[in-house]
């Protein structure tokens, strides 16, 4: 998970407090939604963190919305962590730790045993669009990189909002020599989630690398 900045540790904690003095229940999935637009900060930050929690697929959607247009960086970050709770889950938990188990091999390097558990998560639920992210990064580590490409074409299909699975195949295009593609793809990241970790950095050096190639072609 990614670090959260301090400006957005202070916001979870106003967020904290709102809930603390309530003595309403948990929202529901529509009155989170409807607060995602809320003028205060504390108010979205919640909306979001239940989101996380309860939040469908189509709940994501409407999150993705965020990240182009809240006016606070730590929100936009908060959404983007939401986002991906929420594509975790599968709806059925035996998937979910199935899933869960295949990220353990992968961070404990058994790249091999990875690639069978999420091509078990697959085979039980092709519907579950983050099944075939996590199996394409584990083709990704192990150089098998046409088959990364096409679980991540996978993916799409099944979310389009996925900026993880954008920025992936940049990756792999740039790794097989293709700048432009890699260009392409990171730019579609970018129209979903403006908000990428070294986002100016990365993009000025695909359009360097693309120019570079271009040179070398005339």
């Amino acid at each position: 998970m990614l670090r959260l900045r301090s400006s957005l540790a202070c916001v979870l904690a106003a967020a904290v407090c709102v809930a603390a003095s309530a003595a309403d229940p948990p929202w529901t999935r529509a009155q989170a939604l409807q607060a995602l637009a809320h003028e205060h900060t504390g108010t979205r930050v919640a909306a979001i963190e239940r989101l996380a929690e309860i939040g469908t697929m189509h709940d994501a959607d409407a999150l993705a919305g965020r990240l182009r247009v809240d006016d606070d960086a730590a929100v936009r970050e908060l959404v983007a962590l939401a986002m991906w709770q929420i594509w975790s889950r599968s709806g059925v938990p035996a998937i979910d730790a199935l899933l869960q188990r295949g990220v353990e091999q992968m961070h404990g390097g058994e790249l091999d045993a990875a690639v069978a558990t999420f091509s078990e998560v697959i085979r039980r639920r092709p519907a579950f669009a983050e099944g075939w992210n996590k199996r394409a990064t584990v083709l990704f580590m192990l150089g098998r990189d046409a088959e990364s490409l096409k679980d991540c074409d996978e993916v799409l299909k099944r979310n389009r909002h996925h900026f993880g699975a954008l920025s992936g195949m940049a990756q792999i295009h740039l790794r097989r020599g293709d700048p432009e593609r890699a260009l392409q793809a990171y730019q579609r990241a970018l129209q979903i989630n403006p908000n990428l970790n070294n986002a100016a950095v990365t993009l000025h050096m695909l359009e360097q690398a693309v120019r570079a190639r271009r040179g070398q072609m005339i």
